[in-house]
C-alpha cells in the first residue's frame, strides 16, 4: 500500500520541533537515568516506582491523554504484584487509528562499578554518546516516545485525532513477569491498530533498521549433583565424580566442535539477511584476536535464524576461596534462544531430554526456575510498515535495512496474540556500539535524534490515515 504524502510545510515543520526539543529530551532522559530502577527481585522496587512516577509525570505534562495512570498486575498463578507500568490513554477521534507505544523503564542490573568508565546511573555525554545504564536499553525508547509526542502535538494541536496508548512497561528486565496479567486487566486500553515498540537495534548509527524476526528464550537453572558432602580431593581425587567435572562434561555436549548447537529438537530456519562479513561481527562484538566465531552459515543466519545456548552464571567457589576438595553440587544459568518458527516450550522439551540423557557418571541433575518466551516474525503485509518505512527514510535520509535480532522480546508474542488484528513495528534506538546489558552502555545522541524524528513523522502518517 502507498505511504501517506507528507506535506513539505508539514515535514520542515516538524523536523523543527523535534530539534528544539532535543535539547530538553535529553535532559530529560538524563534524570530518567539517575533512577536505578532494577527490576529484579534483589533491587529495592522503590526505584522502580520512582521511575514510573517520573514518566507518567512526562506523560501529564504533554496535556493531550484522557487518562494516565501507573497500574500493577497480578504475576500469572500468584497473587504477587508486578512492577509498576505508566498507562496513558487517548481516544481516536474522526475515524482515526490508534497506536500503541510501547517503551520500558526499567533497567539491567549496573554490575560491577569498575568496569564502568564513569558511575553507571550518572549520565554523562562524551563525544557523540550520552552514558548510563538504560540510557539506550530502554529509557531512551521511553524519551523517544515523549518527545515525539510533544513535537506532533505541538504541530497538530486541535487536529491531533490519532488515537494513541502509551504502554511503559517495568519489569522487561525481569521477563515481564505480570505482562499477560496486565493485558488482562488492561484489555479494553491497550487495543490498538499499529503497535511500536520501541525496544530494539539499527543497522548502523547512520542506517537505520525495522526488526522483522526475534528469536526466543528459554532460561533455567541447572543443578548437578555426585556426593553427598563435599570430600578432600586428594584422598578420593581420581576415584570419586566431583560435581564440577560432571557440570563440565555435561554442557560441553550441547555444542559440537564448532561451537553450533548440538541438541537433538532444535531447529532453525531461513530468511533472507543482508551483507554482514566476519570483520563487522568481530568489532561488534570485541572478538578478541586470535579467537575464532562459531557456527556455520551466514553470520546473520547464526545470530536469526539459528538456535543458540549460553551459560551465562554459576554458583561454585570463587578462586580466592577454592580450598583442596570435591565439590558435592555446581549450578549454573542457562540461557537458549530459540530460532522463528519453534515453540519455546518443545524447545525446552529438548533441552531437558538432552540433558537427562547425557548424565556423565549417573549424576543427579536438576532443572528449574524455567522461563519461556516465544519467536516472533512480524507480518510485512500490512500498511503500517510502509508507513514506518517512509518514516524512517525521511527521518534517517536513509533506506531502512529489514533485519532479524538474536535476542528476545517474547511479550510480543504475547501482545500478538491478544490482539492478532493489531500491525506490530520493532523500531529501535539501540547501534552496534550501545553495549545494552553491558557496563558503558550508551546512547548515540544523532541516533537518537533520528528516531525521534522517525516517530514524529510515522505519527503524522498515522494521523491522515481513516
Amino acid at each position: 500500500m502507498t505511504p501517506v504524502e507528507v506535506p513539505a510545510s508539514s515535514a520542515a515543520a516538524l523536523e523543527e520541533l523535534v530539534a528544539q526539543g532535543l535539547p530538553k529530551a535529553i535532559s530529560d532522559l538524563g534524570s530518567l537515568v539517575r533512577i536505578p530502577s532494577v527490576s529484579w527481585a534483589a533491587f529495592d522496587p522503590a526505584h522502580v516506582q520512582s521511575s514510573a512516577e517520573a514518566v507518567a509525570e512526562f506523560a501529564r505534562e504533554l496535556g493531550i491523554f484522557d487518562s494516565i495512570q501507573i497500574s500493577r498486575a497480578a504475576i500469572a498463578g500468584t497473587e504477587e504484584l508486578g512492577q509498576p507500568a505508566v498507562l496513558g490513554v487517548r481516544a481516536a477521534k474522526n475515524g482515526r487509528p490508534t497506536v500503541l507505544l510501547y517503551a520500558h523503564h526499567d533497567v539491567q542490573p549496573p554490575g560491577k562499578d569498575e568496569e564502568w568508565e564513569s558511575a553507571p546511573f550518572e549520565p554523562v555525554v562524551r563525544g557523540e554518546r550520552l552514558y548510563g545504564r538504560g540510557a539506550a536499553d530502554d529509557k531512551a525508547g521511553v524519551m523517544t516516545h515523549i518527545a515525539s509526542l510533544r513535537a506532533i502535538s505541538k504541530l497538530l494541536g486541535e487536529d491531533l485525532d490519532l488515537g494513541i496508548v502509551l504502554f511503559i512497561e517495568g519489569e522487561e528486565e525481569f521477563g515481564s513477569r505480570s505482562f499477560r496479567g496486565f493485558i488482562e486487566k488492561h484489555r479494553q486500553e491497550l487495543a490498538s491498530d499499529v503497535m511500536v515498540v520501541a525496544d530494539s537495534d539499527n543497522w548502523s548509527t547512520e542506517i537505520p533498521a525495522i526488526t522483522v524476526s526475534l528469536r526466543g528464550n528459554v532460561t533455567f537453572r541447572l543443578s548437578v549433583r555426585t556426593l553427598g558432602h563435599a570430600s578432600h580431593s586428594g584422598m578420593f581425587g581420581g576415584a570419586v565424580p566431583d560435581a564440577m567435572l560432571a557440570m563440565i562434561k555435561l554442557l560441553s555436549t550441547l555444542h559440537d566442535d564448532n561451537g553450533g548447537v548440538a541438541v537433538k529438537g532444535l531447529t532453525s530456519t531461513t530468511g533472507q539477511t543482508p551483507e554482514f562479513d566476519e570483520e563487522r561481527l568481530r568489532q561488534d562484538a570485541a572478538i578478541l584476536d586470535g579467537v575464532s566465531s562459531i557456527g556455520t552459515g551466514t553470520v546473520p543466519s547464526r545470530l536469526w535464524y539459528q538456535p543458540s545456548i549460553t551459560v551465562t552464571g554459576i554458583d561454585a567457589p570463587t578462586v580466592a576461596n577454592a580450598s583442596n576438595t570435591l565439590i558435592p553440587e555446581v549450578s549454573v544459568r542457562v540461557s537458549a534462544r530459540i530460532a522463528p518458527g519453534q515453540k519455546a516450550e518443545d524447545a525446552f522439551k529438548a533441552i531437558e531430554a538432552h540433558l537427562n540423557e547425557n548424565r556423565p557418571f549417573g549424576a543427579q541433575i536438576a532443572i528449574t526456575e524455567a522461563d519461556m518466551g516465544e519467536p516472533f516474525l512480524v507480518d510485512r503485509s500490512g500498511w503500517a510498515i510502509a508507513e514506518c518505512k517512509a518514516a524512517m527514510l525521511a527521518g534517517w535520509g536513509q533506506e531502512p535495512v529489514e533485519t532479524g535480532v538474536g535476542g528476545s522480546i517474547p511479550f510480543i508474542s504475547d501482545l500478538v496474540e491478544a490482539f492478532p488484528d493489531a500491525q506490530v513495528l520493532v523500531t529501535g534506538v539501540e547501534d552496534p556500539d550501545t553495549r545494552a546489558h553491558s557496563p558503558n552502555e550508551s546512547l548515540h545522541l544523532g541516533v537518537f535524534r533520528r528516531a525521534i524524528q522517525t516517530e514524529a513523522n510515522l505519527l503524522w502518517r498515522l494521523n491522515q490515515r481513516h
